[in-house]
This record gives C-alpha cells, sequence and structure tokens, in this order.
C-alpha cells in the first residue's frame, strides 16, 4: 500500500535524508497493561494490524475501536542501509497520546509523556545495518486527572463538547539520518522596522554555519559563522521587504548548513504588538476576524486524512470572511501552520488543558514541560500571533477555584520562552494574568449583548467573570461567542448554545446583529466564533462535520468583513 500521510511532517525544519515509517503496523491491545512481563517489547504476541499515523479509534486505522484503550502496543520492522551506519540515526514520533515508551531491538531508548508535541531519540547506538525492530508502547489514562486530554470523552460515549478519544499514535512517525555534527535547532527574530532577521541557532558538535535566505529565488542575504558547538546569533540584513500580511504570506526561504548537513526552512517578516486596546500587525491595527477551530476529523478523529485537508479548513474559514482561527484545546501538526503560515492566516495556539485537576500542585510540573515542547516546536510560525495555555479552567475534583501559582506560573514561563507575542493565560472564566482581557459570551440576544459591554468605555466590565479578576483597560478579546445551532439535515441531537433559530434567515439575522456589536465597539480588539463546523454531537458549527457549507460563504462574509470600529 502506498505510505499514509507521505509527505515531511515538518516543512519549518527539513532534511531530505530521512525514512518515513508510516503505513501498516502489527498492534494489540494491552487492557491489563502487562505487556512488557509478556514480552511484547520482545516482539512477541501481537495478533492485529493497524494503519499509522491513525488512532485506533478512527475508521482510518482499520481499528475502529472507540472504548477505552488504557495501554496499547505497536510493532514494525525497517531497514537501515549500510551507508547509513556512519550517520546518527534519529527516530522521530510527531506526537503520541499520552505515555510512549520506545524499544529499539528489544532494548528499552526511552519514554515521552505529553499527547501533542514532538518528541525524537538518538538510536544511533540501537540499531544495525539491515532490519530492526522497533516496538512502541503507549498508555493513555484519560480518567486519570493527571495528564491533559482536551475534548476528548472522559465517558464511554462523546457528549456535550467532549468528543472521540486518540490514543496513542496520532502524527507521523519517522527516521533521520544526520551527520555527527549537526544542527540541532533554529529560531527567528524577524525585525520589520530595521528589515532584518536575527537568528539563533544551537548545534551539536564543531563546524561552520552558514545560512542562506532568498525570496521567491533571489538571494535576500547571507550569515556565516564558526562554532564549537552550543548556541550560535546572527544577524541578516534583507535586501528587500516582503511583509507577512492577512491573506499574503510572502514567506523567506531558508537554507541552513553546519558543516555536512543541511535543512530547510522559512520564516515570515511580520511583528505583532499591542497598542493601547488594539492588537497591531506590522503597526498597523487589526481586528481578529478569527473562527473556533477544533482540528477533528470524521474519518482520522485527530489526524487529517491527508494535507489537502489541513489546508481546505483554512480556506473554508478564509472564504467566510474570517481572517484567523483559535486552534482550540489542541496543538494542531506542524503541516497545519505550514499552510496558515502561507496563506496569511492569523492563529491563537493553545494547549488541551481539559483533564487535569487544577486543585492539584502537581498539575505545574507535568504542565511546564508539555506546554514548553509546544512552544518551542512552533516558535517559528508567523502565523501564530498569540499564545494561551489554558481555556475554561475548571474547579478540582472538590469543587475548588484553580491554584493561581499554576496559571501565573506557567504565563511567566511562557512570556520568558517569547518576548515577541502577547499571551493569554487562561481563555474564558479565570483570568487570573494576562496581556489580553478574554472573555466567552454565548448570549444569543444581541441587544443584551451590546449592554454587556458598553461600560468599556468607563473601563468597566459586566462580565460574569470579571470578579476573578479586576478589568483594567486591556486590550479585550471576546474569544467566544455565537455557537448558533443549525442542524443542515434535520433530525440529529445534537446541540448548540440557546434556542435554534426557525430559519436560514433568523439564523443569519441573528448572526449578524451579535457580529456587528463586537465589530461596532471601539474598545474590542476581536472575536472568535463558535465554531467553524460541526463536531460530533455538537452542531453549532458554520459547516457540517463532513465540511458542507450550511449556508452561502459570501453572506458570512459580508457579515465578517465590514470595517471594526477599532480598525478606525
Amino acid at each position: 500500500m502506498s505510505i499514509p500521510r507521505a509527505e515531511y511532517p515538518n516543512p519549518i525544519f527539513e532534511r531530505q535524508n530521512w525514512l518515513n515509517l508510516n503505513g501498516e503496523w502489527d498492534f494489540e491491545f494491552d487492557f491489563g497493561m502487562s505487556g512488557e512481563e509478556r514480552g511484547m517489547d520482545k516482539g512477541v504476541g501481537f495478533t492485529k494490524n493497524i494503519i499509522v499515523p491513525f488512532c485506533p479509534e478512527s475508521s482510518l486505522s482499520n481499528v475502529g475501536y472507540k472504548d477505552f484503550m488504557n495501554c496499547v502496543w505497536y510493532k514494525r520492522t525497517f531497514e537501515i542501509p549500510k551507508e547509513q551506519l556512519n550517520k546518527r540515526t534519529v527516530l522521530h514520533f510527531g506526537a503520541v497520546d499520552y505515555t510512549a515508551v520506545i524499544f529499539v531491538n528489544g532494548v528499552r531508548v526511552g519514554s515521552h509523556s505529553g499527547g501533542y508535541t514532538h518528541f525524537e531519540f538518538d538510536i544511533t547506538s540501537y540499531v544495525k545495518g539491515g532490519e530492526n525492530l522497533l516496538v512502541v508502547e503507549a498508555q493513555d489514562l484519560t480518567r486519570s486527572g493527571a495528564q491533559p486530554r482536551g475534548k476528548q470523552s472522559d465517558r464511554y460515549n462523546s457528549y456535550g463538547c467532549s468528543y472521540t478519544r486518540t490514543t496513542g499514535i496520532w502524527q507521523t512517525v519517522w527516521l533521520e539520518f544526520v551527520p555527527y555534527e549537526y544542527l540541532k535547532d533554529i529560531k527567528f527574530y524577524p525585525d520589520v522596522k530595521n528589515n532584518l532577521v536575527g537568528i539563533e541557532a544551537f548545534t551539536v558538535g564543531e563546524g561552520e554555519f552558514s545560512v542562506t535566505v532568498s525570496y521567491e529565488g533571489r538571494k535576500m542575504g547571507k550569515g556565516e559563522a564558526i562554532s564549537e558547538g552550543g548556541q550560535i546569533n546572527i544577524c541578516v540584513p534583507l535586501k528587500e521587504s516582503h511583509l507577512w500580511e492577512l491573506g499574503q504570506g510572502r514567506l523567506y526561504d531558508v537554507e541552513i548548513s553546519y558543516g555536512s548537513d543541511t535543512v530547510s526552512s522559512y520564516f515570515g517578516l511580520r511583528s505583532v504588538s499591542l497598542k493601547g486596546q488594539k492588537f497591531m500587525l506590522n503597526g498597523n491595527p487589526v481586528f481578529q476576524r478569527m473562527v473556533l477551530d477544533q482540528g477533528f476529523y470524521p474519518d482520522g478523529i485527530y489526524t487529517a486524512k491527508d494535507e489537502a485537508d489541513l489546508k481546505k479548513d483554512i480556506e473554508l474559514s478564509m472564504s467566510m470572511g474570517f481572517n484567523g482561527a483559535r486552534l482550540h484545546q489542541k496543538v494542531f501538526e506542524p503541516r497545519f501552520l505550514y499552510y496558515c503560515d502561507k496563506l496569511g492566516y492569523m492563529v491563537w495556539e493553545e494547549y488541551g488543558n481539559w483533564g487535569v485537576d487544577m486543585g492539584d500542585h502537581e498539575t505545574h510540573y507535568i504542565y511546564a514541560s508539555e506546554w514548553e515542547e509546544a512552544v518551542s516546536r512552533d516558535f517559528n510560525h508567523p502565523s501564530i500571533i498569540g499564545w494561551c495555555p489554558f481555556n475554561e479552567i475548571k474547579t478540582n475534583k472538590q469543587g475548588a477555584q484553580p491554584l493561581p501559582s499554576i496559571v501565573e506560573g506557567i504565563y511567566k514561563q511562557t512570556k520568558l520562552m517569547d518576548r515577541t507575542r502577547p499571551c493569554i493565560g487562561s481563555s474564558g472564566w479565570y483570568n487570573i494574568v494576562t496581556d489580553i482581557y478574554d472573555v466567552h459570551n454565548y448570549d444569543q440576544n444581541p441587544e443584551s449583548l451590546k449592554e454587556t459591554y458598553e461600560t468599556l468605555e468607563e473601563g468597566k466590565l459586566k462580565d460574569n467573570w470579571a470578579k476573578y479578576m479586576q478589568y483594567k483597560g486591556e486590550p479585550l478579546f471576546v474569544s467566544e461567542y455565537g455557537g448558533i445551532r443549525w442542524d443542515l439535515d434535520g433530525g440529529a441531537q445534537g446541540w448548540g448554545y440557546g434556542a435554534a433559530p426557525t430559519s436560514k434567515d433568523e439564523f443569519l439575522k441573528r448572526y449578524e446583529g451579535l457580529t456587528n456589536v463586537l465589530l461596532d465597539n471601539e474598545h474590542i480588539m476581536g472575536f472568535c466564533y463558535t465554531q467553524l463546523y460541526d463536531v460530533e454531537q455538537e452542531i453549532n458549527g458554520l459547516y457540517t462535520y463532513d465540511r458542507r457549507a450550511k449556508f452561502e460563504p459570501c453572506k458570512i462574509s459580508e457579515i465578517n468583513k465590514r470595517k471594526a470600529a477599532i480598525e478606525e
């Protein structure tokens, strides 16, 4: 069979010398979590097959098992050509939910916890020329309260805004063959005002570092340095200025070499900042016309069948006049962010924090490392214009409020990792610490919605959650609103916010009324409509779950694209 998701998984840090390990693997359930005792780490006891990178809950995996799986095992072999034995062999996993233990040729290589982020192991000392055995154990204790699960259901069935679970491998698995002196990581710091890019690189071993920047095939600049290994900092002036703007990605291509290691990358020349109550892109006020995107697919759950589906969701959103999205309760795969970068589409990156006990101090330790991996992986994407580590943080099991120290600590950690973007400590509900005051409001009446925010001119906020954090005149983002229920096909047992309209005209009138309230308030910097498409029983999308438009996109677009008061 052809390899599913055969494209290189991380185009912002791409090597040519790699091997895609997607496709058919051996597979087995381990409900008793006794697999290692039974020798599964050595490759015995497998009776099923699965198609990686699709989770076993999905139809694309050819497993389609929907009940809880506390532990599952994967096995496959791979070939190492003898000519690659003089290089490092690095094994990559795009994401495994939740704790992965890796065995190569019967030897434990290492483990990783965190269901949304990339991890890798240098397996050079574990492999041999010819055939090698790779075994993966994945533990997923969804209801433990000790792991972030996002919108994955903690019940047998999906319900409310909790959907089908994802267990185990759900992004690409691949090998890379790299020299012993190689590039470990790179960060770009575009400078719009001075028309240059600062570069921070991390290398392993001694070597000569070289970076060449081009735009549409024309050389824009070059930088060089000599390193003993570790950190390199250089600055590359650009011959021409091409700004990353809404609807115009205008990406600069970057070729990097360190000794005999070569990596392809890119960056966008843009700046984001806050000025008073305004969000600024390249020094100009931009109203954030955003939509909630949950990253679910009917056949793949967390994983798109192919990269065309990733791009399609962005194009569907833009066709309705949205200029960006909140990527909700899930860290999306790098390939999705690549298309956001190319198309000039703004996104807020969020972690899938639901599922962890926010009243437990242990949450801070769990969360800090996982969130750091997400921010580090995605730092270079110009489409990401802000970070949001928490959404609607909930009370703990005893009903107590969440520990403010957790949110404050992760907020400070985020600002230390990235001083170039704003951070919303927690979206909605408990605004404990934040750069932007973020509210969720599903009022279905435009008149009462208007009344809630008309006192902003006086520096006051009537929001129900304002008692947990005083509004101090920060930029205000209504990052969830609407959620109007509309069943395109009729008869579905689903839900949305408020009473369902009785006709499409009534829907559009309500949508326009709610949206106009936010566009016309000169103290509101943006909105995010809930949501782009239905997800399972939740039928408040502008598209169905299989991405059919419920309304003419041009009608929604006409409403969304009106000039906002704050853009005057």
